[in-house]
């Protein structure tokens, strides 16, 4: 893999965002309501909302307030919040950690686990516990996300106690330092295993088809036939054969499991982009709205080129030039 062709992806990728970006402030500003509105007040004289327009430009033509609004961006001023009272940047630096946060572990913990269930399955395929996995794969990728979060505040965390209803953290007694950690990590754990549901659901089934793919395959059954181990054959030659596909499931799932937190952030009160998100939508709010899409394309874009990228690390016969 050269340099040249890193390079060339990444410029690859800008066309794609200010695409997404101009698509984005299209129908953000086909929406119903004006934000002049919101922020006068809905008993405002239109003086008041005349002044409103001019101080945030919204008197201007749509196409003078793209080019204004593009210029701004590739300079990297991505506006000023109406309602938060904010530049857009700022805002979201400020909600950008949790969401990180979450959508991170549930990225690592969907990916440990289905690639764990899948191998097992994988050793005893067709049997009693393939089956059984199966059945709770299908069930897990099944069932909505949402539905699935309140299912598990009101069994886990109401009913029996042993996790948080929401929140990121305990606001009745504050804490610093490890204290601090633990209590992040405690309230982390429901919608972290809320969110990584569907993801454990689609990686298992993807890890356990390539791996019976792969087992049945011919230097598979030479290996098993000169008397080398099946767990070693299966760690040592079929599942790296077998992560390909993995990989472009975790590269392509990793950009929308960010902007899929946005559910999670809502059942569970979580202080992140998503909450953010829908907070703008309702508020008309559109610099920080289109802020938030832009950060979400860039995340998607990003992760395809790292996936992309990987392939040549996992797999030698994948080069790139």
């Amino acid at each position: 893999m050269s340099w040249g062709y890193v390079l060339r992806r990444i410029l690859l990728t800008i066309p794609s965002i200010f695409g997404i970006l101009t698509i984005s402030f299209g129908l953000v500003y086909l929406l119903p309501g004006s934000p002049s509105h919101t922020l006068a007040g809905e008993n405002a004289d239109p003086a008041r909302i005349a002044e409103i327009e001019q101080q945030y430009g919204l008197d201007r033509s749509l196409p003078v307030q793209y080019g204004t609004y593009m210029t701004n961006v590739f300079k990297g001023d991505l506006g000023y919040s109406f309602t938060q009272g904010k530049p857009v940047a700022e805002v979201i630096r400020a909600r950008l950690w949790p969401t990180a946060l979450l959508a991170g572990s549930a990225m690592v913990v969907s990916t440990l686990f289905g690639i764990l269930v899948g191998v097992v399955v994988s050793r005893r395929p067709y049997g009693p516990v393939d089956a059984g996995a199966s059945f709770a794969v299908l069930l897990g990728y099944s069932l909505p996300t949402f539905w699935l979060g309140q299912l598990a505040i009101l069994l886990l965390a109401i009913r029996l106690g042993w996790f948080p209803i929401g929140g990121m953290e305990n606001l009745r007694d504050p804490s610093t330092g490890l204290s601090h950690v633990r209590d992040v990590a405690y309230h982390l754990v429901l919608p972290c295993l809320v969110l990584a549901t569907a993801e454990v659901a689609m990686l298992t089934r993807v890890t356990r088809s390539g791996l019976i793919e792969q087992l049945g395959s011919d230097y598979a059954r030479t290996a098993r036939g000169k008397g080398v181990p099946r767990g070693k054959v299966i760690s040592r030659h079929a599942l790296p054969n077998a992560l390909l596909p993995v990989v472009t499931i975790v590269g392509a799932r990793a950009g929308l499991l960010f902007a899929g937190a946005v559910i999670v952030e809502q059942v569970f009160s979580w202080p992140g982009l998503g909450t953010l998100l829908v907070q703008s939508a309702r508020d008309g709010d559109s610099p920080l709205m289109l802020g938030l899409v832009l950060l979400v394309a860039i995340t998607v874009v990003l992760f395809n080129v790292v996936t992309d990228l990987a392939y040549s690390r996992i797999d030698p016969r994948v080069s790139y030039s």
